[in-house]
């Protein structure tokens, strides 16, 4: 159960134990074995350094105070000024090498994040939002580097500590004892806050991927809020998010800050029992004064790394925290999966499903026994009401997701033996709303060019349509830049890109998710010649709107909650007055010359009956 109400773990998100999540991270370190075996040389060179500073003073104490004399003295103050200086150099190398390390497996780890997030199926991203996607890509790898260059302080300070320990034992073993005595319960006590820290900062990066979503989602819808005047509704949307993180992360502190005052508490006790015995002893004759000044000093420096551990457990754990996050990114299982990879033919597009079942969840089945058979080279139009399936199987043969049952063939071969990049690139899909990146119009028609088709290729397919009249309704021809999402080209515009885009690829398969957009009579032409000529070459899926597409078919399947319920051209299924007639006098039948010149006529009708009336 989540610690917080509300912020849930994500579905795919995983409990790593200590020790693998320890081996996993190691194997990001090993090819950085020469860095690191540099790097505990000087961690040794600042330990040693660090733990010669206080026995130096111990020993100059005890020497000064019998015999006094200037030279010793110096001899003092440079010993100490060297361990200085040598602790200030090794330092600046560590922290130097320890930068680019860090900076390495940064970028090895938001490569693999991110490969992993681009291979996941789109059912991935319908069910968990992109902007916590981007969070652990961004946020959490950023968090895991700091944590490893903490960790690499705290090292340095325990060797410091175990240096300082010989010295001790040496001087005076029961007060050493006493000194060691309380770090088990130090240990036992940091400890102890381990699981609680660990579940309070994960909550906190939850809350955190939150905020992130809701930015992303509100930033990319702020034109629709802005045409409804609805601007304080995102804003609402983001402080709810933005009040629910600093709810957690002020409990997160809460949580944490009880940690440091209690270690300390139990420091303070032993500095009290270590001053009242060491200070007997000393009395006594049995430790010098300057052994009694080792041993106060070491207490702090023995203490010292556990505390710090305790003081930054909170980044410790958002580090490990982090780790998961990643990992589990990364180790999400794909839905789609491929049971061969085996290379793909050049395609003819014979495409059957036999028994296909499909649902997107347990309590939505929207294909069952579901058979389709497209021949190569034929244009197949899907209609009907919303749900009835059509853009699901689009999605299924393009491999977007995975079907429960039964098979699809391609040319007699089960899509599922495809080595599903090579698949994909015979395959040419266009969406409803067309997606442009920021960059100019031939960069996006030539984002997926097999082999990378020069420019004279690319505007003699451009010329193609109308003669290339659209590229002159562009302000810089192929060079015009589209913006971002392509916001600086009309809807028709976008189209045609789109359509371009896969013109230049040549693919064997085409499906088209035909957008509903309200364009001119000029543009809606231009597209459909860019259509024709796609349709010309390729086996076609095309989920219709518009009724020129519908009527260029050269076969419409009907559908009806995932079941074919009727199937033929245009003219046969108005004739038979079923399930499509019905369709087309609600959807298609006002596209059409005929039903507009009747438009024409009744009104001009009325308008004739008006006047009568008047006169």
């Amino acid at each position: 159960m989540s610690f917080f109400s509300g912020l849930d773990s994500e579905r795919y998100d995983r409990q790593y134990s200590d020790r693998e999540l320890v081996r996993r991270i190691v194997s990001y370190f090993r090819p950085f074995g020469a860095q690191l075996a540099a790097v505990s040389v000087f961690i040794l060179l600042i330990s040693a350094s660090g733990a010669a500073v206080p026995v130096l003073v111990a020993r100059g104490v005890d020497e000064l105070s019998a015999t006094y004399s200037q030279r010793q003295m110096l001899i003092l103050v440079g010993a100490v000024l060297l361990s200085g200086v040598v602790v200030w150099v090794s330092n600046w190398m560590r922290r130097r090498i320890v930068a680019r390390i860090i900076g390495d497996i940064i970028l090895a780890l938001r490569t693999g994040a991110f490969r992993a997030a681009v291979a996941h199926d789109l059912s991935f991203y319908d069910e968990f939002a992109s902007g916590k996607v981007v969070s652990r890509i961004t946020s959490d790898t950023q968090d895991f580097g700091n944590t490893v260059v903490l960790v690499t302080d705290l090292i340095s300070q325990f060797i410091q500590s175990l240096i300082l320990a010989v010295f001790l034992i040496r001087i005076d073993l029961r007060l050493a004892l006493l000194t060691f005595a309380f770090l088990p319960v130090l240990f036992l006590a940091a400890l102890g806050f381990r699981r609680m820290a660990r579940a309070v900062t994960r909550e906190g990066m939850r809350a955190m991927a939150n905020v992130n979503a809701t930015i992303k989602e509100t930033v990319s819808g702020i034109a629709v809020a802005k045409n409804f005047r609805q601007e304080h509704l995102i804003f609402e949307e983001f402080d709810r998010a933005n009040q629910q993180a600093y709810r957690v992360n002020v409990r997160r502190g809460m949580v944490l800050s009880m940690v440091f005052p209690s270690l300390n508490a139990l420091s303070g006790i032993a500095t009290a029992l270590l001053l009242y015995f060491g200070g007997l002893a000393t009395a006594a004759g049995t430790v010098t004064v300057g052994s009694w000044y080792l041993f106060m000093e070491s207490l702090d420096r023995f203490f010292f790394p556990v505390l710090n551990l305790s003081a930054f457990w909170t980044q410790v754990q958002q580090g490990l925290s982090a780790a998961e996050r990643i990992f589990a990114l990364m180790d999400a299982e794909p839905q789609v999966v491929q049971v061969d990879q085996r290379p793909v033919p050049l395609l003819r597009g014979d495409i059957r499903f036999e028994n296909v079942c499909f649902r997107y969840s347990d309590k939505e089945t929207v294909l069952e026994d579901f058979n389709l058979h497209v021949s190569p080279g034929e244009t197949v139009a899907l209609v009907g009401h919303t749900g009835a399936g059509k853009s699901s199987i689009a999605r299924l043969i393009a491999r977007f997701y995975e079907f429960q049952k039964g098979r699809i063939l391609i040319d007699g071969h089960d899509i599922r033996t495809f080595n599903l990049n090579d698949y994909r690139r015979q395959l040419g899909i266009v969406s409803q709303t067309p997606f442009l990146f920021s960059g100019t119009v031939e960069e996006n028609i030539c984002y997926a060019c097999p082999g990378g088709a020069n420019r004279e290729q690319i505007e003699y397919v451009a010329n193609q349509i109308g003669g290339g009249e659209w590229l002159e309704t562009l302000s810089h021809g192929l060079d015009t830049e589209v913006g971002e999402r392509g916001a600086l080209l009309s809807m028709g515009q976008r189209q045609l890109v789109s359509l371009m885009r896969v013109l230049v690829q040549q693919p064997a398969v085409f499906i088209l998710d035909e957008a509903t957009a309200s364009i001119d009579p000029f543009t809606e032409r231009q597209i459909q010649e860019a259509l024709n000529l796609i349709l010309a070459n390729t086996t076609s899926i095309i989920i219709a709107h518009r009724l020129s597409t519908v009527k260029a078919a050269d076969r419409i399947i009907v559908l009806d909650h995932g079941k074919i319920i009727e199937e033929g051209n245009h003219e046969e299924l108005l004739q038979r007055g079923g399930h499509y007639a019905t369709l087309y006098n609600t959807y298609f039948r006002h596209q059409s010359l005929a039903y507009v010149e009747e438009a024409r006529r009744l009104a001009a009708e009325a308008h004739e009956r008006e006047q009568t009336s008047r006169g």
